[in-house]
């Protein structure tokens, strides 16, 4: 049997776990083409030091994009003082967002084209150089430039080695070691500030953007050598870079409009009423053109079916409740507790650490289990009470607290290996890397949505002039009441309960459909 044939076999396989009789006619399209296209060459099979070298240099490679988002934020005071511009230095962490979001489905629409290890090795040059300029910019316009090109390079970071992952370990294995990468934020997101403190106040603020460069080039020789031997699954096609530019151009202006509405410009002002319409548009036109070219950017049918818009879905709500609450807590610890900013940042940790337990747990249930989403559901539901018992029973004493955000971080953690393997599983081999980027890219904005939100929940209740940007605080916290506060944060927990419970139903209504990999003992698989 030739090699397109047996290429053709798997995507007749791929066919039958499509949602829709058109997905078929796509999948068949794409036969069509592969019998021009070079053929996919099998690779051997990985031996298990393989696989545990390759995810260590994944982990590796996300722990710079992890670390970078955190590291900067501590150092902002030092680095305005030295350029003597206090006021655009929230635009050091902005254009870091704005062009990693925007960036994400770009890496994996051309992971799906040029494969992997190409696109790896563009993404840590371009974060790799991006570090370079930033540690050595003259001022603040520089810098800001220099982060967004950090930002293209470090936006296709995640979603890469998400795919890499998919390629080595299969989908019901995939579950536990998302529980290993769940670990390297919380590393990152308690090691960066403290790094970053240190290195500003006894080194140079430039040692945060250094660092990147031997973390990165040893991440680059561990991984790179192996990757030759890591399954084949692009194609090579015709990039739609209108659609790309479209989808782009769209999310740029969405995330501008979160962060500055109702902060720097009123939410009713023309200024952002024009950006919303600019958004629909280019979004609508995005919409338009895929529709009508063979190969588009992002497949609409992609984020169709009864599996991925619901995984998205709920995978956006939990991340987007985790770091709205990340960000908004230290302003509730300092000005009801009395907490320091340092003390504030140790109380993020039963939020932001202990997810990784739901993560570990819900990924051993995708090994061992038949009805993986049960894990999810209970988890999910189990946030979404502890969320509800804080908007009703705030002020709590601190340890409880600490115990109800604990809950709901196990809750949180095991929506994410769950969401994230789904989508994986129930997309064809070959665009596994455009599904990947673009639940990263809709997590993002899910993120930035919550941020707004909550931010607007505050303003509304304490009418005070909220910045969100380097410090995330209230200029006038001081003059703020605790009692007022509490009564803030009783609607922001209530809005992370609706947020939570809307992620629940989200996994209810998912389709369960069986994992593909290695089953212990099938026909006594636990029920």
């Amino acid at each position: 049997m030739t090699e397109t044939h047996r290429q053709r076999g798997d995507m007749a396989d791929e066919a039958q776990a499509l949602d829709t009789p058109d997905d078929v006619a796509n999948i068949a399209s794409e036969v069509i083409d592969l019998s021009e296209a070079p053929p996919i060459v099998p690779a051997p099979p990985l031996s298990k030091s393989e696989v545990r070298t390759i995810l260590l240099s994944l982990m590796l490679t996300m722990f710079l994009t992890a670390l970078d988002q955190t590291i900067v934020a501590t150092a902002l005071p030092t680095i305005g003082r030295q350029f003597h511009d206090v006021s655009n230095l929230s635009w050091v962490i902005t254009a870091y967002l704005l062009s990693s979001t925007a960036v994400a489905p770009v890496y994996g629409t051309l992971s799906d084209i040029y494969g992997r290890r190409a696109m790896i090795i563009v993404s840590l040059a371009l974060f790799l150089l991006g570090s370079v300029l930033c540690a050595i910019a003259p001022n603040i316009l520089t810098l800001i430039l220099a982060r967004a090109l950090q930002g293209i390079g470090g936006g296709g970071i995640l979603p890469l080695v998400q795919t890499v992952i998919s390629d080595v370990v299969t989908p019901r294995e995939r579950g536990q070691y998302q529980a290993y990468f769940s670990s390297v934020w919380v590393a990152a997101g308690i090691g960066g500030p403290v790094l970053g403190g240190l290195f500003a106040e006894h080194l140079h603020w430039s040692v945060i953007f250094w660092i990147n460069l031997p973390l990165g080039a040893l991440s680059l020789a561990l991984l790179l050598p192996k990757m030759k031997k890591i399954p084949v699954f692009h194609r090579r096609r015709k990039v739609d870079w209108l659609g790309g530019v479209l989808l782009m151009a769209s999310a740029v202006i969405v995330m501008l409009v979160l962060t500055w509405g109702g902060n720097r410009f009123a939410w009713a002002s023309p200024a952002i009423i024009a950006m919303i319409g600019s958004a629909l548009f280019l979004g609508v036109a995005f919409v338009w053109h895929a529709k009508r070219t063979s190969e588009p950017f992002l497949p609409i049918p992609l984020l169709s079916g009864s599996v991925v818009p619901y995984a998205m879905a709920a995978g956006g709500c939990a991340i987007g409740t985790m770091i709205g609450l990340t960000v908004h807590m230290p302003l509730y610890y300092e000005v009801v507790y009395g907490l320091s900013a340092s003390e504030a940042g140790l109380a993020l940790i039963p939020l932001v650490a202990v997810s990784v337990l739901g993560a570990w747990a819900a990924g051993r249930a995708m090994m061992f289990t038949k009805h993986y989403k049960r894990a999810a559901i209970g988890g999910v539901t189990v946030a979404a009470c502890a969320a509800t018992a804080l908007a009703v029973a705030t002020p709590l004493p601190l340890w409880q607290l600490l115990a109800a955000l604990s809950f709901m971080a196990v809750g949180l953690g095991t929506v994410f290996p769950v969401s994230v393997v789904s989508i994986q599983n129930a997309v064809p081999r070959m665009q596994v890397g455009t599904a990947t980027g673009a639940m990263n890219f809709f997590r993002s904005l899910m993120a930035s949505f919550t941020v707004a939100v909550f931010t607007a929940i505050l303003l509304m209740v304490l009418g005070g002039n909220l910045t969100i940007g380097a410090e995330h605080q209230i200029g006038s916290k001081h003059a703020i009441a605790a009692s007022d506060m509490i009564v803030a944060f009783r609607y922001v927990f209530a809005a992370a309960a609706v947020l939570l419970t809307t992620a629940a139903t989200l996994v209810i209504l998912m389709e369960e459909r069986p994992l593909a990999g290695p089953q212990q003992a099938p026909a006594e698989m636990a029920e």
